[in-house]
């Protein structure tokens, strides 16, 4: 018995630095991952998308405001507003998106 137990003192001992450091990167590895910034959250993730998603319907939208009208950037805010509302409303929609309205007029002015 006293072989048995000085055996596994023996393997504990020599395991003991391995399981330490092995919680210590358990806990430290997600905090130092999330403070260098190699984590995505979610919401960033949906943001992200969202925002280029409006940037591509904005661009459709520019693309078919310059069919109607071929120098858009000589129009005043209000007409290039409305510009941008009436070629924002993208196919199967009803209306259109104020982000995608805005960023559409952006377009048009530049």
């Amino acid at each position: 018995m006293a072989l048995s137990m000085k055996s596994t003192t023996s393997t504990w001992e020599s395991l003991k630095p391995k399981v330490v450091y092995l919680v210590i990167g358990l806990v430290a590895g997600p905090i130092l991952s999330g403070m260098f910034g190699l984590q995505v959250l979610s919401s960033t993730a949906a943001t992200r998308a969202e925002a280029g998603v409006v940037d591509l319907q904005a661009s459709f939208c520019a693309t078919n405001a310059h069919l109607e009208t071929a120098d858009t950037s000589k129009l005043d805010y209000t007409a290039r507003n409305e510009l941008a509302k009436k070629h924002a409303i993208m196919p199967g929609g009803t209306a259109a998106d104020s982000d995608v309205v805005s960023a559409c007029a952006k377009k048009l002015a530049g």
